[in-house]
């Protein structure tokens, strides 16, 4: 499994980038953890989506993934052979529900079958595309039936568990887990509050209360975190440089699968043409972007397979630095030519375009700032617009967007649902409406072959084909960046997904002791 061969190569244990002072916080207030995050979730249940990959403190998966993104045992007792199309899982013996249900294998096939089913309209619905159906023929065993071998079935396995007949799909008053936190309360907009599952078969956690408080604005969230509201939040990389020295508190960073890029509605006479997107990719300085924006947290992208996972195809790959020249020589072949004004045109069409971004993220903000920047010396005018998420969701067929995503799981995760034609148009999963049929064909090879070398080639194929297609303007890999203060034992993660805010160090908060 891809997690296994990260183990070696990737794991990490943080450690604090300055060094804490002080003797932490009161003990009474060491029962309470307030983490400031950036986003809120839609939802707090797994059939529709939340925390699918693993990382919730309310739920837990048939697996999980260690630091070492290793899979390892939950409400499984072991880990199953995966061969064929039948997996069976034994569950572990013991475990209960919040409201003091005993787990069995109904909860899970109940689980797994909303998900499926089509009237739910669960947006991870695709992901589980290989699963016929799963059964439950005793209360202790779970039977994957596939449509074909499908090598990512345990990585699919994370799926938090929910109480058949229940959950919130089904008009439940609170979510239901067997996690390490069970709920509380949602304040929309503001935060939501967990207690700790003091019979968790993990055993009961020291924190005996976490708060998720909601800031989507970067600057208030530091600000916030500075004048001690939070005991940990995460920040963009320039935020933290006020915490580095601050006395009590600990800058911790995580390497990440993380990018940020460019999409490009592809029906648009700008930029679904193929010079202006590869010129863009010429004309972008990555390397300046990591210096001053992510203070060196990070690293150039080229594409949506991170480098250093075993997946990655290096032969896509970028100049390292920036080549203006070419990039106007492209342009000028292709037809797009100088005005008086500075901005090329071609057909009486000028080459102009509006590029979203949310208005909170000071990060995305400042990378189109730069991308606007670099454009403009190669005769490209990008005009910026910093939106909300419900105003920016319906203009994506429109306008272009600066996005995040990316996942150190299997290539199958989020590749198949960005890149893969059947799913065009459908909100952020291929907004900008790419269709190829070699790009299809090659993720389908990758998703229904269980033969590592033959999925490695498909995966290659994949990355290359969308390279030469300059689907997106790739730019940055992130380093996830964290304040925490107090000093605390268990901070521990590896490889960080986009989706950091329901697990990495936040995920691992059932692990966290004060420091003696």
């Amino acid at each position: 499994m891809r997690g296994r061969a990260l183990a070696g190569a990737m794991v990490v244990v943080l450690a604090g980038c300055s060094a804490p002072s002080g003797t932490g916080s009161p003990a009474k207030a060491e029962e309470t953890v307030v983490l400031g995050l950036g986003s809120e979730p839609d939802t707090l249940d797994p059939v529709l989506g939340y925390a699918a990959d693993g990382g919730s403190l309310l739920y837990d998966g048939l697996v999980r993934r260690t630091p070492a993104l290793d899979l390892q045992p939950a409400l499984a007792e072991a880990l199953p052979d995966v061969e064929g199309t039948e997996v069976t899982f034994k569950l572990r013996q013991g475990v209960t529900f919040h409201d003091g249900r005993p787990l069995t294998g109904a909860d899970v096939a109940y689980t797994y079958t909303q998900v499926l089913k089509a009237a739910n309209n669960s947006p991870i619905r695709g992901d589980y595309a290989a699963i016929d159906r799963v059964d439950a023929p005793d209360a202790r065993t779970v039977v994957f039936r596939l449509k074909y071998p499908y090598a990512p079935i345990l990585q699919r396995a994370t799926l938090g568990i929910v109480p058949a007949g229940s959950g919130l799909t089904s008009g439940s008053a609170a979510p239901v887990g067997t996690g390490p936190y069970a709920f509380v309360s949602w304040t929309k907009g503001d935060k939501i509050t967990l207690r700790a599952n003091d019979r968790y078969w993990g055993g009961a956690p020291a924190v005996k209360k976490v708060v998720l408080a909601y800031t989507a604005d970067d600057n208030a969230r530091a600000t916030r975190m500075a004048a001690g509201e939070f005991t940990a939040a995460e920040l963009p990389p320039k935020a933290v440089a006020r915490f580095r020295n601050q006395q009590g508190t600990t800058v911790h960073e995580a390497p990440t699968a993380d990018y940020r890029g460019v999409m490009f509605p592809l029906g648009r006479p700008v930029t679904g043409d193929l010079a202006i997107r590869r010129a863009l990719s010429l004309a972008v300085d990555r390397a300046a972007m990591v210096t001053a924006i992510l203070a060196g947290a990070g690293t150039p992208a080229y594409g949506p397979v991170a480098p250093g996972t075993p997946w990655h195809n290096p032969a896509v790959a970028g100049p390292g630095t920036p080549d203006r020249d070419a990039a106007v020589r492209l342009l000028e072949e292709a037809g797009w030519k100088a005005g008086a004004d500075g901005v090329r045109a071609k057909d009486g069409t000028p080459a102009r375009f509006t590029l979203m971004y949310p208005a909170g993220d000071s990060l995305r903000k400042e990378l189109a700032l730069a991308v606007a920047s670099d454009a403009k010396r190669v005769g490209i005018d990008i005009r910026l617009a910093g939106l909300d998420w419900d105003a920016i969701e319906p203009r994506m067929g429109e306008d272009a967007l600066m996005m995040g995503y990316g996942t150190p799981f299997d290539p199958d995760y989020l590749n198949y649902e960005l890149f893969h034609s059947s799913f065009a148009g459908q909100g952020f999963l291929n907004p900008g409406r790419y269709r190829d049929p070699e790009v299809d064909r090659a993720l389908e090879t990758g998703r229904e072959t269980s033969d590592p070398a033959a999925r490695k080639r498909a995966y290659d194929e994949f990355q290359q084909r969308i390279s030469d297609d300059a689907v997106w303007l790739y730019l940055v890999y992130l380093k996830h960046t964290y304040v925490v203060r107090g000093d605390w034992s268990g901070l521990t993660v590896g490889v960080e997904p986009h989706e950091h805010a329901t697990g990495g160090l936040f995920g691992t908060v059932a692990n966290w002791k004060p420091a003696p």
